[in-house]
């Protein structure tokens, strides 16, 4: 049974900083892509940042490059988000989220097969 377990949400000032971590287990995650999307309150969720196996090719969303950092420790099975110059823009709940495969094939909820149960992150101006 696979159970991601989000931490690190909190309440931060603008232009501060929060890192995320996302601890995953009860399988192996060799190929897997593992990632994280946020939802804000009245908004759909969205994809925020993911990265494959290797730690290789990250992608992000483009409201939080050059400010959002994802990488992952494959002997811990643990992916982290590091959040800087954060804005009230950035305040949702912020999800975990693993994908079977290589390579990161899409971007939306419904592609994701598992998911942790969300962590708050709100963003004071």
């Amino acid at each position: 049974q696979v159970q991601l377990v989000e931490s690190g949400g909190g309440l931060v000032q603008a232009g501060g900083s929060l890192r995320l971590s996302c601890a995953a287990s009860g399988r192996t995650f060799n190929n897997y892509i593992m990632a994280w999307l946020r939802q804000a309150p009245g908004k759909e969720r969205e994809f925020v940042a993911g990265i494959n196996w290797s730690g290789g090719s990250p992608e992000y969303a483009d409201s939080v490059k050059g400010r959002f950092t994802i990488s992952r420790d494959n002997v811990k099975n643990t992916v982290y988000l590091q959040m800087n110059s954060l804005k009230p823009g950035d305040t949702a709940v912020y999800y975990c989220a693993v994908q079977r495969g290589p390579n990161l094939r899409g971007y939306r909820p419904y592609e994701y097969d598992y998911w942790g149960q969300g962590t708050q992150v709100t963003v004071s101006s």
